[in-house]
């Protein structure tokens, strides 16, 4: 069972400069809500309570404002800077001692992943026991992302950016490992951009027979919001989908509410905390 996450929300988010120049790209709103709330919530919706934050140099404060260290949502979140990006898998060098003996669970700061059956697949995987899971989604250009292709259930290839291919099944940045992801961390060579590549990770894996992929599937979403008009088109998502449903994705207290980790004082503290907002009246009415 996977009890611990990492958010992997540092890097200079330069294609969204000059933005991100005063601020972390995970703090930018995406429609109601800051970035870094929806690969919360997906953390969260696995039912990890225990999550380390790394973050760019000098960035903590402005994270733990916001956030603070779990409490409002009845999670308990520590924070870790890194000074430069170094590669996704530099997040388990990073915490190391966080991790501890446990298995660990991995999503990025700007990955938005929504769907009707994703808390199950979410729940299934975190009950890994041994080896890694990740999650894959069919997309219009896959030579932009990491790519699997599967024969059944099979993964049988893992490239980075192929100019050729005919899979085109994204690998998304949400990723479930077994404890032995350190070590097998610490055994990684730079590659030629001079980072550790997480295609490379998961190919130790593969080559173990140790790793599973998961669909998402046709019904679900999942976005990259790396640049400004991924950014815009998340947000345009996610409105859409509140003002219809009138409903919130990535309420982190209503999910701490629905799973028992916070009760309906807490929940009263929070609209204290955000003020006279709309995100505060959505919370009224959950009391």
């Amino acid at each position: 069972m996977i009890k611990k996450g990492i958010i992997l929300a540092g890097g200079l988010g330069t294609r969204m400069s000059p933005i991100t120049k005063s601020i972390n790209k995970q703090l930018l709103p995406i429609y109601d809500k800051p970035l870094i709330y929806y690969p919360l919530s997906i953390l969260m919706l696995a039912g990890i309570k225990e999550i380390l934050i790394i973050v760019n140099k000098g960035s903590t404060g402005q994270f733990r404002k916001i956030l603070l260290n779990g409490e409002n949502f009845g999670i308990k979140i520590s924070y870790a800077e890194q000074d430069k990006p170094r590669g996704l898998p530099d997040a388990f060098k990073i915490g190391k001692k966080f991790i501890g003996n446990d298995n660990i669970s991995l999503i990025l700061g700007d990955n938005f992943f929504y769907g009707q059956s994703l808390s199950e697949k979410l729940k299934k995987s975190s009950k890994l026991k041994k080896g890694a899971t990740i999650f894959v989604y069919p997309v219009k250009n896959p030579d932009r992302f990491g790519v699997a292709t599967l024969k059944g259930n099979k993964i049988i290839n893992l490239i980075e950016k192929p100019k050729k291919t005919k899979s085109n099944l994204a690998v998304t940045g949400l990723y479930f490992f077994d404890n032995s992801v350190v070590k097998k961390t610490l055994s990684l060579k730079k590659s030629k951009r001079n980072e550790l590549e997480i295609i490379d990770l998961l190919n130790i894996y593969k080559r173990n027979n140790l790793l599973k992929a998961e669909h998402l599937g046709r019904g679900a979403a999942w976005l990259d919001a790396g640049t400004i008009d991924d950014f815009n088109q998340t947000s345009i998502f996610v409105s859409s989908i509140e003002k219809r449903q009138g409903l919130k994705i990535a309420c982190l207290e209503e999910i701490a509410l629905l799973n028992k980790w916070i009760d309906k004082k807490k929940l009263v503290r929070a609209i204290s905390f955000y003020g006279n907002c709309d995100y505060s009246k959505y919370l009224k009415s959950l009391i």
